[in-house]
């Protein structure tokens, strides 16, 4: 008797899908059903498992398999989600498996084979070009950014998160660097099939971009015939891109686009009727008053509920470049701001600073307008490579990729994590071909430009998981303390801080979710101790995935239950809710590039230099320091994008299948958490209401609706959905 082949379980007879021939599918994306026909065999037992091979000549997307009338146990459903590519490709055929939940020591045996090879294909042999069949998920350095850029990762200078391999061939000039493909070939730099976007999300994403083409590059041409290129000549030019929009010249260009691209699609493409002009949407922060956002209310109130609030700390400090007093009605009053330079290019180490304080007329108000905005180019720029990519984006990556490779789909964790993952490693991917490389987008509009991911390498070197808790957060910077008798344990510093307050909430939701999850599956800590997967899972993380911190002593060492329901907490937090408030608010705030510039172009004027006279008009010396015409315009562009939620998206509290389990309690605790972010979305309305809490709304008449769990289609400033996906 041959044992290996005995536990592999019993295979049944080949079944074929029905009317495949006859059945008329559409050439678009959209869902079709087919009929099979399994011959029931008693001694097959109940089916755990099924082989699937496509002899067709293209590839399909497999969504469920459901068996009906299974004599004693009715609907079984294998939840597959999958890409399958004709069986010529595969050198092992792709199984999946049933809804049910298993931690390996008590996976029925016939299907301990299958889950075992499964991890093995998935992880790969670390060689060789993946290509776009092959199911691999394997780590790399940032070697990807071009060869005159350092390489993140593998070096205390320069540490980093690991990214998902490709294996793409060395380039000519280093082969230290790994090649670059063209920019119009970003679609075709692998990512694990499955990782891709949808069809719905992939022309959301390159509407969006065609869109933003038409609007970074048109004005450019325009910009030749104006009497000052390189900046706007008075704060109507920006207004101007809300409310007249750009005027589109009759190009060779654009007819060769428009014969392209659908007339539907070039509609929303121009936000016109094709004939004319392109206009950015009006972001709030000016919808309800177009000068407000100048006001030092608002300048504070947005440290605490703006697109970055997770920044400001409470002064234990000698020094600090911007110092804000907190009111007996918890608003934040500006008192200073300090602006510093290196004493020289080459001592770097010693600094001259200059201070500033509020005025509201002459030169001395004119200095403070401008000194406001350079700490909103500071923060623009520490907001995006620090709290919004590198915190978010690229930590998130390696936990990707080590549960794809080290927990199978039938265990318990994968999922709970695996829709906190989706569509993350591809959209990484795109940020690495176009936005953060060297020379993309991400250099030409934010203050470090080629040292920017230098930059974020050095912040990484401060990373610290546990940290990454909200209440762990709120105390580092001081901004709470602990206290028993307070709601979840704290006691904020600043009462009406609009992102903690329901940061705190949804914090509180996604522990009490994870923790009923985790206590259904996991009884005793020493179940934890002895989950195989689960050890491999969390050693390979630390190992490999943010190898460059292998070392540090404040990893959980995931021997208890505690910390297991503590980690999956922060792992969904920063997925979900932690790159929501720092991202989905980039255009309602920063669309309007006064209210947060990413870039200037000179220094404040010195007493008797040349330019101090300039400071009597205060509109011209604002336009000549802010970031330049073509820069704003590519900047607005490219946060427009990324605060766009895709009609696909899938929101905290939702799943894309009802039956992603089997076991009825957890999808009892599922939907109570569902109902718990229901109550808080109608919290933060009422809150948003109380005119008591003024930071909530502020001098520009906007609500803080970042982290409403729900939202609509497009351009909303609302909404958490699971996942890092754009």
């Amino acid at each position: 008797m041959d044992h290996a082949k005995e536990l592999r379980g019993k295979l049944g007879k080949a079944a074929y899908l029905e009317d495949w021939i006859t059945k008329i599918t559409s050439l678009t994306a959209s869902d079709s059903t087919f009929n099979v026909t399994f011959d029931w065999d008693e001694e097959i037992g109940i089916p755990g498992a099924f082989i699937i091979k496509n002899y067709h000549h293209s590839e399909f997307y497999l969504k469920t398999l459901t068996l009906e009338d299974v004599p004693g146990h009715g609907q079984i459903h294998f939840v597959c989600n999958s890409w399958v590519y004709p069986a010529e490709y595969y050198k092992k055929d792709r199984v999946f498996f049933t809804n049910q939940t298993y931690l390996p020591s008590e996976t029925p045996a016939p299907l301990c084979c299958y889950r075992k090879e499964e991890l093995g294909n998935l992880g790969g042999d670390g060689t060789g070009k993946l290509e776009e069949w092959d199911s691999v998920y394997d780590y790399a350095c940032y070697n990807d950014l071009g060869n005159d850029r350092p390489i993140l990762g593998g070096s205390t200078k320069y540490p980093y998160p690991r990214r998902g391999r490709t294996g793409r061939p060395p380039a000519e000039k280093d082969p230290r660097y790994e090649s670059r493909l063209p920019l119009l070939k970003s679609t075709n730099i692998y990512v694990p099939r499955d990782e891709k976007f949808s069809h719905l999300k992939m022309s959301d994403v390159i509407a969006y971009g065609l869109r933003s083409v038409f609007q970074f590059l048109l004005p450019e041409f325009e910009a030749q015939f104006d009497k000052t290129p390189s900046e706007f000549d008075k704060l109507d030019d920006i207004l101007e891109l809300y409310e007249g929009g750009i005027k589109l010249p009759n190009s060779d260009l654009l007819e060769s686009i428009r014969r392209e691209i659908p007339s539907e699609t070039l509609r929303e493409l121009l936000r016109s009727d094709g004939q004319g002009t392109c206009k950015f949407p009006t972001p709030q922060v000016i919808k309800e008053d177009k000068s407000a956002w100048r006001t030092d209310e608002e300048f504070a109130r947005e440290m605490l509920a703006g697109v970055n609030p997770i920044v400001i700390r409470c002064l234990k400090i000698y020094a600090t470049r911007t110092l804000l007093f907190l009111k007996n009605d918890c608003t934040l009053k500006p008192l200073a701001i300090e602006l510093s330079l290196p004493l020289s290019e080459s001592d770097r180490f010693r600094v001259v600073s200059k201070v500033c304080t509020p005025a509201q007329h002459g030169i001395e108000g004119t200095i403070w307008l401008l000194a406001k905005a350079y700490v909103a180019v500071n923060d623009s720029g520490y907001h995006q490579l620090i709290c919004h990519w590198l915190n978010t984006h690229a930590t998130i990556e390696p936990f990707v990729i080590a549960t794809n490779r080290q927990l199978s789909v039938l265990h318990p964790i994968y999922k709970l994590l695996h829709p906190h993952f989706r569509d993350t490693m591809n959209i990484n991917v795109l940020a690495r071909q176009a936005l953060i490389n060297a020379g993309g987008l991400l250099e030409m509009t934010v203050f470090p430009q080629k040292y920017a991911m230098e930059m974020s390498a050095v912040a990484y070197k401060d990373w610290v998981f546990p940290e990454q808790a909200l209440p762990a957060d709120l105390i580092k910077r001081g901004m709470a303390v602990k206290d028993s008798n307070s709601p979840h344990g704290l006691r904020l510093l600043i009462e009406d801080y609009p992102y903690a307050i329901d940061r705190l909430e949804i914090s509180s939701a996604i522990k009490t979710w994870v923790e009923h999850y985790c206590c259904f599956y996991y009884k005793p800590d020493d179940m934890v101790q002895n989950d195989s997967e689960l050890q491999s899972w969390w050693k390979e993380l630390q190992e490999k995935g943010h190898r460059d911190k292998k070392d540090e002593p404040w990893w959980p060492e995931m021997q208890s239950r505690k910390e297991l329901i503590d980690s999956c907490t922060i792992i969904i937090w920063v997925a979900s809710t932690l790159h929501t408030a720092v991202n989905f608010g980039q255009y309602p705030y920063g669309g309007y590039l006064p209210n947060r510039l990413a870039m200037s172009c000179r220094l404040i004027p010195e007493p008797n230099s040349p330019d101090y006279d300039e400071l009597n008009n205060r509109e011209e010396i604002f336009l000549k320091t802010i970031t330049a015409q073509l820069q704003s315009i590519i900047g607005i562009s490219l946060i427009e994008i990324l605060s766009m939620h895709s009609a696909d998206e899938v929101f905290l509290g939702q799943r894309d299948t009802p039956h992603w389990t089997a076991n009825s309690k957890p999808l009892e605790a599922f939907k109570e958490f569902g109902e718990k972010l229901e109550e808080i979305e109608e919290r933060i309305k009422r809150m948003n209401k109380d005119k008591k809490l003024k930071n909530r709304v502020g001098p520009v008449k906007m609500p803080y609706t970042l982290l409403y769990p729900t939202s609509e289609v497009g351009l909303t400033g609302k909404g958490i959905p699971n996942s890092i996906s754009i």
